[in-house]
């Protein structure tokens, strides 16, 4: 079963954004989490939606 909230540590694996970036994004209102005791924990489908709406990738055009 996949889980339905992670950690950060396991938002950081999850996703392979750096842990620099998940606390920014949690910052900025970009990414939402919840407190449970002192853990944060990042809804699965919250961090998916975070993903999805970061730009795509773009090669650079040969000259």
């Amino acid at each position: 079963m996949e889980p339905i909230a992670l950690t950060i540590p396991d938002a950081v694996k999850a996703s392979g954004a750096s842990r620099t970036a998940i606390y920014v994004a949690l910052r900025r209102g970009e990414l939402s989490a919840r407190k449970h005791g002192k853990r944060t924990l990042i809804e699965a489908e919250a961090l998916k939606a975070w993903l999805a709406r970061m730009p795509a990738y773009e090669p650079a055009r040969a000259a």
